[in-house]
């Protein structure tokens, strides 16, 4: 087996960033009214600026293969080419499409060279599951790089004109026309972006970062599902598919929009974490104070202190002054969060050789799990 580095990190912001006033000016009024939700999923998630791929004007920018190329061509330099990548692996949240899938798409956009490619699907834990096909493809010398990405483009199914089938659907009813709560609350906290890490068998650049291991969770088995999109969730916890659904439904009932079970999410996504996060800390032999930085992929600030709670009280507790985020200026990018998260704190000057780096990822979809330990070296 070989040795597997981090040696170039990169990362794509689209436009200019979004203050939260100027949120439903991008986004847009459902029924033309303001959201009663805003003010107060934005003062728990305390998310101060995000990015959109849609300009002032209105226009949507890039999607989300664009962004992910944009991300990757920033890894380039003269050591290193798009003809040198030898495999593409993708992970989002958020395709532009149902098929070609997403790392198809972006290698069309990069127009390098016959490779390989890999599209894992999901939703946050979809980055790091295409970080660990890359990192197992370098680590068994199938290859020799792997490019490996996570991004998202949810803007566009956070406009208001995704909902406004439905809002007149309901007002036809004489029913309350406004927005459930399981959709408008991910209209306040979700951003556009993508990162991208260069993986290679040797040691490179100034701070390169060995990958230790990578570990997944899921516990579907227990939970039914938090967070979809594509779908409807029956009283009885069921997911009905929107291809069983006549297409007249699909825009009335508003089946492509992102929805979350925020009571469900509350009750599972941090128990459920921190357990993951014993059983991979008890199979690899490492205890809190090994950890220098720890760098959580969470959707809301809201989420802080409680899993610091639930950390000790399932005794794994990770000092706060080891704590690495960066959700407050970028927003939640989904799958490509802990890559933009990594970058920030990779070209911040800070790392010292011999630091460890722990990496967290939850998803809410169906409440599964990801880490990763580095070493600076």
């Amino acid at each position: 087996m070989k040795e597997v580095y981090i040696n170039k990190i990169s990362k794509y912001l689209p436009n200019r960033p979004i203050s939260n006033d100027e949120m439903e000016e991008k986004l847009g009024t459902i029924n033309g009214k303001t959201s009663k939700g805003r003010r107060i999923v934005l003062r728990n998630n305390k998310i101060k600026t995000r990015y959109y791929a849609i300009d002032d004007n209105g226009n949507i920018t890039h999607n989300n293969a664009q962004l992910t190329k944009e991300a990757i061509v920033a890894l380039c330099d003269d050591d290193f080419k798009l003809e040198d990548i030898e495999l593409l692996s993708c992970g989002t949240s958020s395709p532009d499409q149902i098929l070609p899938s997403h790392a198809a798409m972006v290698h069309g956009f990069l127009k390098n060279r016959n490779l390989e490619i890999n599209s894992p699907s999901g939703a946050c834990v979809s980055g790091m599951n295409a970080l660990k096909y890359g990192y197992m493809s370098v680590l068994a010398g199938l290859t020799k790089n792997a490019v490996c990405t996570g991004s998202e483009r949810t803007s566009s199914w956070m406009l208001s004109d995704t909902f406004e089938e439905e809002i007149k659907h309901l007002e036809t009813l004489e029913d309350n026309p406004i927005l459930a709560f399981n959709k408008d609350f991910l209209r306040w906290m979700l951003s556009d972006g993508a990162g991208a890490f260069l993986l290679e068998s040797e040691p490179k650049g100034k701070n390169p970062l060995k990958i230790e291991w990578i570990e997944g969770y899921s516990y579907a088995h227990e939970i039914e599902t938090c967070m979809y999109a594509g779908a409807d969730k029956l009283e009885n916890g069921f997911l009905k598919p929107w291809s069983e659904y006549p297409s007249d439904q699909w825009s009335k009932k508003s089946l492509f929009a992102m929805k979350q079970d925020v009571k469900l999410l509350g009750e599972n996504i941090l128990v459920k974490g921190v357990d993951s996060l014993k059983t991979a800390m008890k199979k690899h032999h490492i205890k809190p104070e090994d950890i220098d930085y720890y760098l959580p992929h969470v959707s809301s600030y809201y989420f802080k202190e409680s899993l610091y709670k639930e950390m000790i009280e399932q005794e794994v507790e990770i000092p706060w002054e080891n704590w690495f985020m960066n959700l407050d200026k970028v927003g939640n990018i989904g799958a490509g969060s802990i890559y933009i998260m990594l970058e920030e704190l990779a070209s911040s000057g800070k790392l010292k050789k011999g630091e460890k780096i722990l990496l967290s990822v939850p998803e809410s979809a169906r409440f599964s799990y990801a880490y990763a330990l580095l070493t600076v070296c």
